[in-house]
């Protein structure tokens, strides 16, 4: 080519001995990333199947625009966002940029020199481009080391939840963390030294507007007393050098954080975004109902293991972590990719001995966990009061940037302790009362609609005659004494409203939302089937449900029933329909400031946010938003079972005094509004343990609604009945 065309040689100054040495080098460092990324997929062949293959063009899609737009980072996390977004495309651009100089170089000139494309114009854009992304690359890179070294989040200093650091050191995750930073961070910035090396040795002019960065760099190189002699003598060490950081990169790839790189495409391309709502049942033949040994894990939940970049975005979400609770989603992924990784990747013989006594049981330590075989998984490598403390509120899940998903797991662990009977007292009481009576209250069925007495009107009973809404009211809305009159308010709000809607009076059971989640699956199953059967006997358009967890699971666990001619909804979703179409007419518009509650299983279950806010609009309130709202909302602590089970360990803040206390802080704000009966319950009894009873008003949507209706106090209603009764 003329000897005026932009280029560069890439082996200049080294003769074939280099060269061959420089192949050499790169072959090892495939071999060795190779070879670890071997291990990994053996891991994955162990795990059962799972079908995670249909609609694969519309998965890649998908995960393409998810990875890059960065979109879980950045609306969680701005500043990371913005920093991993550069590092990101900054990798990628300079990755492609190196595979189209080995095409170039390595493919077409053996064959062909005349159709070499690394020259002229396409170069310059080529050297351009890589200037300026090797430069993002560099600030997302500072970004994260100020982050990490400065802003001292506590997510980020894998202090663990649930034992002391004598038994678990996860020092060696620190220092992975930041020869990971290192390691990208030197290889990149010794790439823009060997440009500047190469520019101060003859100042090709092209290169000031192609090559800016690089530029700069001769620039201050020169200035330093680098001249184009030393330039050319010293460029032979300086190239080396980022030779040895970028080939160390690659082969530590597969043993290292940097591992996401190469996983975390696949594992967002195989996530489901309904698994925690629509929980898969044990399959057929399984030697356990839940999991008990590493087989039991399917290889996508292998793979969920190994995508975790330990950013620690779960562990800062998880309710339990704010209670101190000795449980963290972020420590569950750890274990479990430390055990698997010890039982397929690394021979147990091959770690640090040093044995330990924890619960009677020896465990394995080295740099990581591993464990003997026999070592249970749930209540052994997991400890059981770790399980239990889950309020499965998948605030985890929601904010994992790589679709990691914790609540299908947990739940299979807590199977395994269902089934040995390792089960909280309160707990194994409430099951027992389900199981026998359909209700956690152990009440009898004839009681659930005990409620209706004193009314003055009659509820239909839908198991005899046609209905346009059946309402499914779940059992706190019949049973518990607090909320009785709510539901007796609710009532008399849909017969104002002429809304034509009946009940199943003593066939309706516990939906079982709740029963499964906590690893009941027989138990949740014969309720289904039996809510099911009913349910098939009844003439009915719609259904809605007072309790989000009822509305989670008969919309997304009770086959068919969400579909065809049925619709399931939230009664604030009918109370906003009939607001919107002028059915349900305030009196009087309210005049107080409150703040909104989203419960789990409406929000960030089923995306349910917008019509209780809707209704609040519509009677005049004016709403101020707590600063953990909508999808951010902060579990009250009562779901996945945990409403049915004691306290573990020392609480230092239960979720719900938590979120009662930021509701409190809110400036003018008189009142907390729920629409989930257990919301209720757990904050009403909050404000008492907290002293903010007389600040704080705990009200039911149902409640704003009467009022602004102007019908009677449900207080005084309640009461009428209890005096009845």
């Amino acid at each position: 080519m003329p000897p005026d065309t932009p280029t560069r040689e890439v082996f200049a100054q080294f003769g074939l001995g280099w060269e061959v040495t420089f192949y050499f080098l790169a072959l090892l460092a495939i071999l060795v990333f190779c070879w670890g990324i071997y291990g990994h997929v053996r891991k994955y062949r162990r795990g059962r199947p799972a079908d995670r293959f249909d609609r694969l063009g519309w998965r890649i899609l998908h995960a393409a625009q998810l990875v890059a737009r960065n979109a879980p980072i950045l609306r969680n996390d701005l500043y990371a966002g913005l920093g991993h977004l550069a590092i990101m495309w900054g990798f990628i651009v300079l990755f492609v940029g190196t595979a189209i100089l080995t095409i170039d170089y390595d493919l077409v000139r053996p064959i062909n020199p005349d159709w070499r494309f690394w020259k002229g114009e396409f170069y310059l854009w080529y050297s351009l481009a890589l200037d300026l992304f090797g430069a993002v690359l560099l600030v997302g890179l500072v970004m994260m080391v100020i982050r990490r070294g400065f802003f001292k989040l506590p997510q980020l200093d894998y202090g663990r939840a649930d034992a002391n650091a004598q038994v678990y050191d996860r020092a060696r995750y620190l220092w992975d963390d930041w020869l990971f930073l290192g390691l990208l961070f030197f290889a990149t910035v010794t790439g823009f030294l060997i440009e500047g090396w190469r520019i101060a040795q003859h100042w090709p002019a092209y290169e000031q507007a192609w090559s800016p960065i690089g530029w700069m760099t001769a620039t201050g190189l020169s200035w330093l007393g680098l001249t184009a002699s030393g330039a050319g003598a010293s460029f032979f060490y300086v190239w080396w050098v980022h030779a040895f950081l970028a080939l160390g990169l690659v082969a530590y790839i597969p043993y290292s954080k940097a591992f996401h790189l190469v996983i975390d495409f696949a594992n967002l391309v195989f996530h489901n975004e309904d698994v925690a709502r629509r929980l898969v049942a044990p399959p057929v033949g399984a030697r356990s109902v839940g999991y008990e040994r590493l087989q039991d894990f399917t290889w996508k939940e292998l793979l969920d293991l190994d995508a975790c970049t330990r950013c620690g975005r779960c562990h800062a979400a998880c309710p339990a972590q704010t209670s101190d609770m000795p449980f963290s989603p972020r420590d569950l992924i750890l274990d479990l990719r430390e055990y698997a990784d010890a039982m397929t990747i690394r021979a147990p013989a091959r770690l640090d001995r040093q044995r330990v006594k924890e619960d009677g049981r020896k465990v394995l330590l080295g740099t990581r966990l591993a464990a003997l075989d026999g070592l249970r998984l749930a209540g052994g490598l997991i400890r059981s009061e770790s399980l239990w403390s889950c309020s499965t509120c998948s605030a985890c899940m929601d904010v994992c940037p790589v679709g990691v998903e914790h609540i299908p797991l947990i739940v299979q662990l807590r199977r395994a302790l269902v089934e040995r009977g390792e089960v909280d007292p309160r707990l194994q009481e409430a099951l027992g009362y389900l199981g026998r009576y359909g209700n956690s209250f152990g009440q009898s069925e004839r009681k659930r609609a005990v409620w209706t007495q004193g009314l003055g009107f009659r509820t239909k009973d839908a198991r005899k005659e046609p209905v346009n809404w059946l309402w499914y009211l779940g059992e706190y809305a019949c049973y518990h004494p607090a909320l009785q009159g709510i539901t007796r308010s609710l009532a008399h709000i849909l017969h104002g409203a002429e809304v034509d809607y009946g009940i199943l009076y003593e066939a309706e059971r516990n939906s079982g939302n709740d029963v499964r989640r906590v690893g009941e699956e027989g138990l949740f199953e014969l309720l289904r089937d039996k809510n099911t059967q009913t349910l098939e006997k009844v003439c009915f358009n719609s259904l809605f449900t007072t309790d989000p967890h009822v509305y989670n699971t008969l919309k997304n666990e009770y086959p068919g029933l969400n579909h065809d001619h049925h619709g399931v909804y939230h009664y604030t979703e009918l109370l906003a329909d009939l607001l919107a179409s002028g059915r349900l007419r305030p009196a009087r518009r309210l005049p107080y400031r409150v703040t909104y509650h989203d419960p789990c299983y409406l929000g960030r279950y089923n995306g349910v946010y917008d019509p209780p806010r809707a209704v609040l609009r519509a009677l005049g309130v004016e709403l101020k938003e707590m600063p953990r709202s909508r999808r951010t909302s902060l579990c009250c602590g009562g779901g996945g079972g945990r409403i049915w089970m004691q306290e573990i360990g020392e609480v230092h803040s239960r979720p719900s005094e938590s979120r009662v206390r930021e509701a409190a802080d809110l400036p003018g704000v008189e009142m907390l509004v729920v629409a989930c009966p257990k919301d209720y319950v757990m904050f009403t009894d909050a404000l008492k343990t907290t002293g903010l009873e007389g600040r704080l008003a705990v009200k039911e949507l149902t409640e704003l609604v009467q009022e602004a209706m102007g019908l009677p106090e449900r207080s005084e209603a309640h009461e009428q009945v209890q005096a009845q009764r």
